[in-house]
């Protein structure tokens, strides 16, 4: 359940984690935490997190005049993540989404009170409760799907690999982009299909009908040749930055904004 979750890593229950956990608006995780049934048996939404970003990428609002995610400004009513926060997040306060972008790697905080985007999915990275959670559920679905087919039950569930062991190492990086691309709109297509297929309980019945989880994952894999040199990345600890609006003036906006972002026709 996602508040025991956030309960653990947090020492408290943080409403806006648990939106970020579950998919959930904020204002629906406060109206169940409010009601009786708690968050048990909540399923699992969008990720708001994979939303903001998949916006930062694609609209031309959040866009610099290359095509790439601009970077932006973390407050302000135009042009800024707090804006993009405010229309794909879901009702989560800025803070708490930059938190959690920031903690999987997914932004980097600039100097001067700015954001850039790192990643166009959200990936959970370092030795943190979350993410080794998250490794123990992927290994355990794939493995039971493996074993599932092994075993010859029917109807088989799907599993599929796309390969080659001869890729040019220059290509690689844009074999990474594209396939992340590709991987979040069939990720996004997958749980808009599947929000669709959610069970309504009948208020008026009192007969239950039973639930399933399921769900299908996307990774994306490398493998090196023998000879290569790998190094491993020291985890670094994060630090929480304190952050407070900055107040420029008018014409300053104006200026930073015609340099950062497109004209719109």
């Amino acid at each position: 359940m996602a508040t025991k979750r956030v309960i653990t890593e947090c020492g408290r229950n943080n409403k806006s984690r648990v939106a970020i956990l579950t998919g959930l608006p904020r204002s629906e995780v406060t109206r169940i935490l409010a009601s009786s049934d708690s968050t048990e048996g909540t399923p699992l939404g969008q990720h708001p997190a994979r939303r903001i970003l998949a916006a930062w990428y694609e609209n031309p609002r959040f866009l610099a005049a290359t095509g790439e995610p601009a970077v932006l400004p973390i407050f302000g009513k135009k042009g800024s993540f707090e804006q993009l926060v405010s229309i794909h997040g879901g009702g989560i306060p800025v803070r708490a989404m930059l938190d959690e972008l920031t903690q999987i790697d997914a932004v980097e905080q600039l100097e001067g009170q700015s954001v850039r985007a790192k990643s166009r999915v959200p990936i959970l990275t370092g030795l943190t409760t979350s993410a080794i959670t998250a490794a123990g559920e992927r290994c355990g679905d794939l493995i039971r799907t493996l074993i599932h087919n092994v075993r010859r039950l029917t109807p088989p569930l799907f599993e599929a690999t796309a390969l080659v062991s001869d890729a040019d190492i220059a290509l690689v990086p844009i074999i990474r982009r594209e396939l992340a691309k590709q991987g979040a709109s069939f990720i996004n297509g997958a749980n808009s299909f599947l929000k669709r297929s959610r069970h309504e309980p009948d208020r008026t019945s009192a007969r239950s009908t039973a639930k399933v989880r399921v769900g299908v994952s996307v990774y994306y894999f490398e493998g090196e040749s023998s000879n290569s040199n790998c190094t491993v990345k020291d985890v670094e600890r994060r630090h929480r930055k304190n952050l407070r609006r900055q107040h420029h003036s008018q014409t300053d906006s104006r200026a930073n904004e015609r340099n950062t972002f497109p004209k719109m026709k």
